[in-house]
This record gives C-alpha cells, sequence and structure tokens, in this order.
C-alpha cells in the first residue's frame, strides 16, 4: 500500500520585512414584472458605460499595507500545546507533517492535517497535541527574534506568518473578516494553496540566492490565496464581506465603488449597478457585511484618506476630493467622528 510522503521540512528562517509591491445574467429569459425588467435594464446601460470593476480584496489589503513580516516554525512530538493572546493582526498557521488541534476562542476545536492552512484574526488562539492538553505561553518560544519553537521532536511540523500593516485603519478589514479561516487540503478550492506550500518547501531545500526574498513573496502569495480559497467555498454562503465580494448583485455594487471611490454614490445608484431594488439592495447590504451601504463608503473613504496622509501626502483639500468630499469642512468632521481627531492633528502624530 502507497505511503503518503511527508512535506519536507522547512529550514529555520529569519523575520525579514520587505515591500510588498461573475456577474449574473442581467438579461431575463422569462417575462419578468415592470420593475425587474427596469432595475435589470439599467444594470446593463451601467455595465456596459462603467470602467472594469475594481479588486476590493487587492484594494483593501494595498492601500493598508498588508504583508507577512514575520515567518516561524513549530517542530513537536508527543504532548504540547501553544496558546497565543489575542491582538490586532493577521496570521496563517500552515500544517507541513502530521496534525494538531487549533483551538479558538468560542468555536469548537478543529483538527488542522498536513496541508491544511488556517488564516487567524483577532481572536485569541491555542494550537495543541490535544484539546485537553494546558497550554503554555506561546510568545515565550518566539521571543528575542527566535522564529523557531521546538517541543520534543519533529513528528508535527508546522509554519505561521504574521501578518503587519502599515496603515493605522487596519480595523477596516479586521473588523470584516472572521476570526478563524479554515482552508482544508481535501477542499476543492485549496489547490492554489497547495502549490504555494509546495514551492515554499521547494525554496526552503534549494538554498539559491535570493530564497529569503523569494520565501517572503510566496508567503504574502500564501495569506491571500488561503482568503480567496475559504471565499471561494461553503462557509462565506450565509454572509460577511468575503461572501459579498463573491455574491454575483452585492458583489458587483462592491467592485463598482472600489474602482471609483471619488463617485458621488447613493444607495439607489448602487442599486442599479447591482440589479436590485434600493430596498432590497439596502436590506442585503447590510444584512451580509453588517453595516448599512452609505456607512461602508463613508469608513472605506476615510480609511484610504488616512491612508494617504500617513504616507505624507498632507494637501487635506486634494486628499479630500479624491475620496469624494467637496467640502473640506464636511471632511474635516466625518474624519473627526471616525477616528476621533481631525486629519491634521492626525498627521502630526504620526
Amino acid at each position: 500500500m502507497a505511503v503518503a510522503r511527508p512535506i519536507p521540512l522547512l529550514a529555520p528562517v529569519m523575520a525579514t520585512t520587505f515591500p510588498v509591491i461573475p456577474i449574473c445574467n442581467l438579461l431575463r429569459v422569462k417575462i419578468a414584472i415592470p420593475s425587474e425588467m427596469t432595475y435589470a435594464r439599467r444594470a446593463m446601460m451601467v455595465s456596459q458605460s462603467s470602467r472594469s470593476p475594481g479588486d476590493p480584496l487587492s484594494d483593501v489589503l494595498g492601500v493598508l499595507g498588508a504583508r507577512v513580516t514575520r515567518r516561524t516554525r513549530i517542530g513537536a512530538a508527543g504532548r504540547w500545546a501553544l496558546s497565543f493572546p489575542a491582538i490586532d493582526r493577521l496570521k496563517f498557521v500552515a500544517m507541513l507533517r502530521g496534525s494538531g488541534w487549533l483551538m479558538v476562542s468560542g468555536a469548537p476545536p478543529r483538527l488542522l492535517g498536513m496541508g491544511d492552512v488556517c488564516v487567524l484574526g483577532r481572536a485569541a488562539y491555542a494550537l495543541a497535541s490535544h484539546p485537553d492538553e494546558a497550554p503554555i505561553d506561546g510568545q515565550a518560544f518566539y521571543a528575542d527574534g527566535c522564529n523557531v519553537a521546538r517541543l520534543g521532536g519533529d513528528d508535527t511540523i508546522g509554519i505561521g506568518g504574521t501578518v503587519t500593516f502599515a496603515s493605522a485603519s487596519a480595523d477596516f478589514l479586521l473588523d470584516m473578516l472572521p476570526d478563524c479561516m479554515l482552508v482544508s487540503r481535501s477542499s476543492p478550492t485549496s489547490g492554489a494553496v497547495g502549490t504555494v506550500l509546495a514551492l515554499l518547501n521547494s525554496e526552503s531545500e534549494r538554498g539559491a540566492i535570493g530564497s529569503e526574498i523569494v520565501s517572503a513573496r510566496l508567503a504574502d502569495v500564501l495569506l491571500v490565496e488561503a482568503i480567496r480559497a475559504y471565499a471561494g467555498g461553503d462557509m462565506t454562503a450565509g454572509g460577511g464581506w468575503l461572501g459579498a465580494l463573491s455574491d454575483p448583485r452585492i458583489g458587483r455594487a462592491l467592485h463598482a465603488f472600489h474602482a471609483d471611490v471619488a463617485q458621488r454614490w447613493t444607495v439607489a445608484q448602487l442599486a442599479t449597478v447591482a440589479g436590485m431594488s434600493r430596498a432590497a439592495f439596502s436590506a442585503d447590504f447590510t444584512r451580509r457585511i453588517g453595516q448599512p451601504p452609505l456607512t461602508y463608503l463613508r469608513t472605506w473613504r476615510l480609511t484610504l484618506a488616512r491612508a494617504a496622509l500617513a504616507r505624507g501626502r498632507a494637501n487635506i483639500a486634494d486628499i479630500a476630493n479624491s475620496v469624494g468630499y467637496v467640502s473640506q469642512s464636511a471632511f474635516g468632521h466625518a474624519y473627526r467622528r471616525t477616528f476621533g481627531c481631525s486629519p491634521m492633528a492626525d498627521v502630526r502624530s504620526g
């Protein structure tokens, strides 16, 4: 009987920081009531006349400067368990050999097997040989720049990647992502994830020049592919931002807004893009994302503005105009209400 070959071990890595560089059918075949036909025709006209849709996930990750800034490894055998506190970050955990139990606050234990990847949000979590094992502080094993934890052997091998953000507005993304996004190796959407894991292992074995920067880039790709795989699975069907992005109607409106954030969007205009009535669009958007359309628009516009200010583009009037505010005073009021300080005060404090 054939025996599955374990994924080769990753060589220990040092923390390194590097800069980071569909649509539903709009024409109804059957006879529809007049209002439905009106929404469909309007959506067709908007689709034909507007520019190419934006990619909200790339948009958000890029603006926030999300990147994997630390890569870690764990080798363990026997009985073991490590716990990690809740902090503002994203992190992925991937199992290269053996298995381990993942315990996330407020969720049942989940078994991670070889080739499985999980993206974690703010929640505290623990990784263990068994759910009943009492965990010890995992941060102590990775203190003082140490990126490799050794716990009695290498029956289980895992890697981790901590994602940090260049922008102070990471809350926009963290608030909309689930605390645990598990992608099983057996999932139909996990093909690219497995490919990237294999490339990471291959890169560590080669030891070729430039391996550090290649491994760092691959870690960034693994993060995005894991989020993609999760979004493409069944777990997002009920709602959430990732589920909304994949929805043929709400997703189309989100793509249109992210492609042209400076446009003075109204709920009625976005509903037309989605091919829905205004009331139905507003209710579905709010149910899926957890906030009304105009609240989402305002929050993302101000997040963009804050990121621009942090990059040193301190011409507040130009920034306000670029994110859809004609009045600088209206922009300042919205900024203070959202971030607790004026744009200029935010620049000075940064």
